[in-house]
């Protein structure tokens, strides 16, 4: 296979509708999730919460504005084709601009500011982007961006689990982090968590699931049934939608997975709000 060339100006154009698409436009797995949490839940102010969700976030469609004041911290995970090659400037400054121009012309709050603890001063485009890159074989490259805003993303935890813990003390910890964040993320809420691999590798894993369509399962049968499990939980909690009480807390719960260390069992746990925005795009 030859090398093929993909133009930066052209990664750039691709990330800036990548973001501006999520920011505009939710999901369809989010939106069924919805419909059906409306039609199963047993609160009526629950329920109201629910059809104006629905409501805002078909405005926010046929109006293209955001369907949320907190646009988010820009996230992407690339997987970059071995036989490609960035003609015209180099990839991060590409992805960059993407995200520069996306929230500067679809008019999106721009939230990252320059230093985390002293000067914290904002970046006014809402750079730098986190970008987790992947190199697979193949002369294509995968966008999948999000948005993720920090209501939800400050109610994230890790926990270094011993194997001693076993299934159910991974149960309880995912469910002590939910039970503590209340109604903090705006639920309901998706819930990411990230099995395994180092300290580092089980934040991400976390952060990718809460990427995965809600209308998914993890493909091992074990991890699928614990998700299942986690849902009911949660949605036993009472918080319901914007935390005004129902029955539906969270849309699901996803699970992703690693090999890990003989001596350890570490779990990651990030939760999203009920504004899941991710969006895909292949060059």
């Amino acid at each position: 296979m030859t090398i093929r060339i993909i133009n930066a100006q052209e990664i750039t154009q691709t990330v800036k509708k990548l973001f501006m698409d999520c920011n505009f436009f939710i999901g369809t797995d989010i939106t069924d999730a919805l419909q059906n949490a409306w039609q199963n839940e047993q609160s009526p102010v629950g329920k109201q919460v629910l059809s104006q969700l629905l409501e805002n976030n078909e405005i926010a469609k046929n109006e293209q504005l955001p369907l949320c004041q907190d646009t988010g911290m820009a996230v992407l995970f690339v997987e970059y084709g071995d036989k490609v090659a960035v003609d015209g400037g180099n990839f991060k400054d590409a992805v960059e601009e993407g995200v520069r121009q996306a929230y500067r012309d679809g008019y999106l709050r721009k939230s990252v500011v320059s230093d985390p603890v002293f000067d914290r001063i904002n970046t006014k485009d809402n750079t730098p982007a986190v970008i987790h890159t992947d190199i697979v074989s193949g002369n294509t490259i995968k966008f999948t961006v999000g948005g993720k805003g920090f209501g939800s993303e400050n109610m994230s935890a890790i926990k270094m689990l011993t194997p001693s813990y076993g299934e159910q003390g991974v149960i309880d910890f995912i469910l002590e982090t939910v039970e503590k964040a209340g109604p903090n993320p705006c639920p309901p809420m998706v819930v990411g968590v990230g099995i395994g691999g180092t300290f580092e590798q089980c934040a991400l894993l976390a952060k990718k699931a809460t990427f995965r369509p809600v209308n998914t399962s993890n493909p091992d049968s074990r991890y699928a049934q614990m998700e299942n499990h986690l849902l009911e939980e949660i949605n036993k909690m009472g918080f319901g939608p914007a935390g005004l009480g129902g029955n539906t807390t969270a849309l699901g719960v996803n699970i992703e997975t690693y090999p890990t260390h003989i001596a350890g069992m570490p779990v990651a746990v990030n939760i999203c709000c009920h504004c899941a925005r991710h969006k895909s795009a292949v060059l």
